[in-house]
């Protein structure tokens, strides 16, 4: 459940910095205006192919959509009614980012080391 909560709170966020209305986004997505209402609402419960629609009609990509999100953890927390980070201990966080290939290559090393941590 919490993944379509960060699903939808994203699709609002796009429609916001987009410019973009329900209505539009039902015709790009090729999906009926009430079920993208209902998924805006976070009442909807969409497959994974209305959700491959929904990521291209609003040119990001799916995996963008479903495992990150603005959302402080606490808000996120209260909205799925459970403990959503529980799996990280305390001490580490799980974050998602868009970075450089350095980058990327630094964070898989640090990852690593987090892991070999965690393991002992």
């Amino acid at each position: 459940m919490v993944h379509y909560i960060i699903f939808f709170t994203n699709v609002l966020r796009l429609l916001e910095e987009q410019g973009l209305t329900k209505h539009e986004l039902s015709a790009r997505a090729d999906v009926s205006l009430s079920f993208v209402s209902d998924i805006t609402r976070g009442t909807g419960n969409p497959s994974i192919k209305v959700m491959e629609k929904i990521a291209a009609a609003l040119e990001t990509p799916l995996p963008f959509l479903l495992e990150c999100t603005d959302m402080p953890r606490d808000a996120l927390d209260r909205l799925a009614g459970t403990k959503f980070f529980s799996s990280v201990p305390d001490g580490y966080q799980r974050v998602s980012a868009v970075v450089s290939d350095y980058h990327a290559f630094l964070v898989s090393v640090y990852a690593e080391q987090a892991q070999e941590q965690l393991q002992r």
